[in-house]
C-alpha cells in the first residue's frame, strides 16, 4: 500500500535539460508546454517525485543559467534567483547588512541542502514554513519575475498566493530577489525553533527595525509556520512605531503577533505551542534587533 511517508529509492524516469540561457529555457518551455517542470536546487521536487506527489514527464534544471546566479550591492542588494542559500549566508553584504536574513540561512537545514538549495527554490517552493522569507519580508523584498515577453516586479508579499502557490503565470520564471539598502540605525534578527536543528520550522520569526536614540521609527514583524502563507503582522510593528524601544513595548508586541497568526496543529508542533513559542521568539528578536540598531548607530 502506497504511503506518503515512504519514498521510492528511484526517481520515476523523466527527460532533463539543461539550458544555459533564459531565451532556452522559454524555448523548451514553449516546445514541451505541460509535460515540463522547472527545476531549481531540486532539494524538494525530487523528493516529491520520489514520493508520488509529483510527476513530470521531463525536467528543465535552471543550474546552467548563469544570469540566474550572483549577489549584487549597491542602492539595493539583489540576488539571483538560482544563488544557493550558502552562497546568500557568506556574502560579506548580507552578513554586514542584513544579519536576518544571514541568520535564516545559517538555520537552513543541513549543509549540503544549503549548497544545493537555491534562493528561488526556497521562494517558489512556497512552503509556509520557508525560513528565507520571512527574513526577505522583514526587509521589505520584491522580485522580478520574468516570461519570454519580458520582466515585472511585484513586492514579496504579493508573491504567496497559499501553500505550495504563487503568483507566478504559466512559463514564468523568478529571475531576481531585490532587498532596500538599510537606513542608519537598521538593526534586524531571525530566530527558529524545529524539533531538530535541520528539520522544518515549527515556527521562525525575522524581525526589521530601526531606532533613532531610544525611539524605534520603523518596524517590520514576519513569520513563517504560523498562517497559510509566510505573514507580516501589521498591528504588531504599528505597535511599536513611536515607542520607546523597552521591554514593555516589545512584551506589548509579541502579545499581539500571538492573537494575530492562525497556526494549525500538525506532526511537527500544536496550535498551541506555535503560539505560545511565537511570543517568545518575536520578544526575543525584537531584543536583538534593538540591540544591533544601536550598534549600526554608533557606527555611523
Amino acid at each position: 500500500m502506497y504511503s506518503a511517508t515512504n519514498t521510492r529509492i528511484i526517481v520515476p524516469e523523466f527527460d532533463y535539460h539543461r539550458p544555459e540561457t533564459l531565451t532556452e529555457v522559454f524555448s523548451l518551455l514553449a516546445k514541451h508546454e505541460d509535460q515540463a517542470r522547472i527545476m531549481a536546487g531540486g532539494t524538494d521536487l525530487i523528493v516529491k517525485m520520489k514520493m508520488g506527489r509529483v510527476n513530470s514527464e521531463r525536467l528543465i534544471s535552471l543550474a546552467g543559467v548563469s544570469e540566474l546566479n550572483g549577489i549584487s550591492s549597491g542602492s539595493e542588494l539583489t540576488i539571483g534567483s538560482m544563488t544557493c542559500i550558502q552562497a546568500v549566508s557568506r556574502s560579506a553584504p548580507v552578513q554586514n547588512n542584513y544579519p536576518a536574513l544571514f541568520e535564516a540561512c545559517e538555520a537552513f537545514s543541513t549543509v549540503p541542502i544549503m549548497i544545493m538549495g537555491t534562493i528561488g527554490g526556497n521562494l517558489c517552493n512556497a512552503s509556509p514554513a520557508a525560513d528565507t522569507v520571512p527574513a526577505l519580508l522583514a526587509f521589505d523584498a520584491s522580485v522580478d519575475l520574468v516570461n519570454a515577453s519580458g520582466c515585472r516586479t511585484i513586492p514579496l508579499h504579493e508573491f504567496f498566493t497559499g501553500p505550495g502557490q504563487t503568483a507566478l503565470k504559466k512559463n514564468e520564471l523568478l529571475q531576481l530577489v531585490r532587498l532596500p539598502e538599510p537606513t542608519v540605525g537598521t538593526g534586524s534578527a531571525f530566530i527558529k525553533v524545529s524539533r531538530v536543528v535541520a528539520d522544518i520550522s515549527q515556527v521562525c520569526a525575522a524581525v526589521m527595525l530601526v531606532r533613532a536614540g531610544e525611539q524605534v521609527t520603523n518596524c517590520r514583524i514576519a513569520l513563517g509556520a504560523v498562517a497559510p502563507t509566510p505573514v507580516r503582522i501589521h498591528r504588531a510593528e504599528e505597535s511599536l512605531i513611536g515607542r520607546n524601544g523597552d521591554s514593555s513595548a516589545f512584551d506589548n508586541a509579541a502579545r499581539i503577533v500571538a492573537e494575530e497568526i492562525k497556526p494549525i496543529t500538525d506532526v511537527r508542533a500544536s496550535e498551541d505551542y506555535r503560539r505560545q513559542v511565537a511570543v517568545v521568539i518575536v520578544r526575543d528578536a525584537l531584543v536583538a534587533a534593538w540591540q544591533r540598531a544601536e550598534d549600526t548607530f554608533e557606527n555611523e
